[in-house]
């Protein structure tokens, strides 16, 4: 595909899912400073992309936008201040927990993509669970302010470029082009921010 015919695309592409590529990039933006506004901004995309992604027959993906709203109403709820005005702490999800997640990520990308072949028109069952699951776990990871959700985001948004450049969703393979790097200054971020936690609590010790 020449750039010409990529920005052709690009200008076909839906309003809304420009809107929902914008919104989903700010919220991104604002999970990496750590601002509770980022589950509006969340919520506003998922919410969107619910529609983009059914129209576009990728229904797994259709089915995580559904769960990204709840998140979003969740992590807005866990990322409030408590009584003494401390916000979530950033920490780690610890190895144990990873590896479990791992496990069921594709337990269960295996057992949807089988039903998904074989009852359904959907154009990528295997990528489609596989993104699909591990994106679940990383958004919890996200509502705990588990600092490893972005090494997993680094693999799913790749994993998402591929799928939504195949369906031709142009906006939002920019989108999940943005997400990567982003993934990098999010980990660099909140990398900080647990240090300087854990130097503070050192001291206080």
């Amino acid at each position: 595909m020449t750039w010409q015919e990529l920005l052709a695309a690009i200008g076909g592409s839906s309003p809304a899912e420009g809107v929902a590529a914008a919104a989903g990039v700010l919220y991104v933006i604002l999970a990496i400073v750590q601002s509770r506004l980022c589950w509006v901004a969340g919520f506003l995309s998922t919410a969107i992309y619910l529609y983009v992604f059914y129209r576009s027959h990728l229904y797994m993906q259709a089915g995580l936008q559904a769960y990204y709203v709840a998140a979003a109403v969740y992590g807005w709820w866990a990322w409030r201040s408590d009584a003494a005005g401390a916000a979530l702490p950033v920490t780690r999800a610890g190895l144990r927990v990873q590896l479990l997640g791992l496990a069921a990520v594709l337990a269960a990308a295996w057992t949807s993509a089988a039903w998904l072949a074989s009852r359904t028109g959907s154009r990528d069952p295997l990528l489609d669970s596989l993104t699909t699951w591990a994106s679940l776990f990383a958004t919890w990871l996200v509502t705990r302010k588990k600092i490893d959700n972005w090494a997993w985001w680094l693999v799913v948004d790749a994993l998402i470029l591929a799928l939504c450049w195949r369906q031709k969703l142009y906006p939002s393979v920019f989108m999940y082009g943005l997400y990567i790097g982003l993934a990098f200054i999010g980990w660099r971020s909140w990398y900080r921010d647990m240090t300087r936690t854990d130097f503070r609590r050192s001291a206080v010790g």
